[in-house]
C-alpha cells in the first residue's frame, strides 16, 4: 500500500458523523434544560445582584475539558466523552449568545433563532461528513487500527468487529493482514443493550416504518404541510402584525416567516395536486416544502415565538421523517 501524507496530517474517521450528532444533541439538551431551570428559578443572580457568573464561563471550561479528554486519552470512550462534554459546554456557551451580540443581554429576542441556526449548521455538517467520498485505503487502514485499539482496551462487539474487518478485508499488504489478525484476537464485548432490548427496539423501528408507509398517514402528512403553511400565514398576520405593538414587532422575522409560508404552501399544494398521477414528484415537492420550513422558516419562528416554536419543529421533523421514508421507497425498485 502506497503511503500518501495529507498536508495537515489529518485522517478522516469513519464514524465522525455519529460523534458530531452526539455533540449537537448534548448541546441542544443542555440549552433546553438550562432555559427550563432558569425560568423555574426566576433567573437568579449571585449575591446582591451585582455579581453574576455567566454560564458561558462554565461552558468554556467544559469545552476545554472535552478537548483535554480527546488529547490525553485514547480510544472510542475518550472520543465519546469528549463529544458529550464538549456539547454540554457548547450548549452553555451558545445559550448566552444574546449577551455577546446585543446590549439587551440574555433576553435578546433573536437569540433563540441564532441558537437554532447554529445547531442546524452542526446537523448539516454532520450529514455532509457522513455523505462525503468513500474512505481511501490509507484511511480505512487507520480506522481499522483505531477499532483494534479500542478492542484491546475494552473489547469489541460482534458488529463492531465485523465493521472493522470489512474496512481492510480487500486490502493487500503486511499492515492490513496484521490488523485482520489483531481484530480476530481482541476480546469480545457484549453490547451495552441486552438482546431483548435490542430485539424490542428493532421491532419498534419496523412497526414505525410500516405505520409511516400507510396511505392514510402519508396523506395526512401531506395535507398537514398545506394546512400548516396557511395557518402560519394567518397566525403571523393576526398575532404579529395586527396585535403586537410596533415597538416589540420583529418586522424582518415576520416578513421572512410569511414568505416561507407562502412558498411552502405553494410547493406542498402542488404536491397534493400531483399525488394521484405522479407520487415521486409529489413527495419531492413536499420534501422541499418541509425542508424549507425546517432550515429557513423555523429560524425566524424561533425569533418571534422563542422556544415555544419547539412544538412546531417537532411536527415538522415527524412529517419530514414520514416523507423521507416514502420517498426512499419510491426510489427503490
Amino acid at each position: 500500500m502506497r503511503i500518501s501524507t495529507h498536508p495537515l496530517g489529518l485522517i478522516r474517521a469513519a464514524n465522525a458523523a455519529a460523534y458530531l450528532r452526539g455533540f449537537a444533541c448534548s448541546g441542544i439538551a443542555t440549552i433546553l434544560i438550562t432555559r427550563a431551570l432558569l425560568a423555574q428559578a426566576g433567573y437568579p443572580k449571585v449575591g446582591s445582584g451585582k455579581l453574576h457568573i455567566a454560564h458561558a464561563l462554565w461552558g468554556g471550561l467544559l469545552m476545554a475539558a472535552g478537548v483535554g479528554v480527546a488529547v490525553v486519552f485514547l480510544g472510542r470512550s475518550a472520543r465519546l466523552w469528549a463529544a458529550i462534554t464538549g456539547g454540554v459546554g457548547f450548549g452553555l456557551f451558545i445559550d448566552e449568545i444574546g449577551k455577546l451580540v446585543d446590549q439587551t443581554g440574555y433576553f435578546y429576542r433573536p437569540a433563540a433563532g441564532l441558537i437554532y441556526l447554529t445547531f442546524v449548521g452542526l446537523v448539516l455538517i454532520s450529514q455532509w461528513v457522513g455523505a462525503r467520498a468513500p474512505l481511501s485505503p490509507r484511511e480505512r487502514t487507520a480506522n481499522a487500527a483505531s477499532a483494534a485499539l479500542a478492542g484491546v482496551t475494552s473489547g469489541l462487539t460482534p458488529q463492531e468487529r465485523r465493521a472493522a474487518v470489512r474496512l481492510v478485508a480487500d486490502l493487500d499488504g503486511e499492515v492490513p493482514e496484521a490488523l485482520r489478525r489483531l481484530l480476530d484476537a481482541v476480546p469480545e464485548r457484549r453490547p451495552y443493550a441486552s438482546k431483548p432490548v435490542r430485539t424490542a427496539a428493532a421491532r419498534v423501528r419496523v412497526l414505525a416504518g410500516r405505520l409511516a408507509s400507510r396511505r392514510i398517514v402519508l396523506d395526512v402528512a401531506v395535507l398537514y404541510l398545506v394546512a400548516q403553511g396557511a395557518l402560519t400565514l394567518a397566525g403571523v398576520l393576526a398575532d404579529d402584525v395586527l396585535s403586537t405593538h410596533p415597538a416589540e414587532r420583529e418586522t424582518g422575522a415576520v416578513v421572512a416567516v410569511a414568505c416561507c409560508a407562502v412558498v411552502s404552501t405553494a410547493l406542498s399544494g402542488y404536491g397534493v395536486l400531483r399525488l394521484a398521477r405522479d407520487r415521486p414528484t409529489a413527495f419531492r415537492m413536499c420534501n422541499v416544502a418541509v425542508l424549507l420550513d425546517i432550515l429557513v422558516g423555523q429560524v425566524f419562528k424561533f425569533t418571534i415565538n422563542q422556544f415555544a416554536a419547539l412544538s412546531g419543529l417537532a411536527m415538522d421533523l415527524l412529517v419530514a421523517w414520514i416523507i423521507a421514508i416514502e420517498s426512499r421507497r419510491l426510489r427503490t425498485p
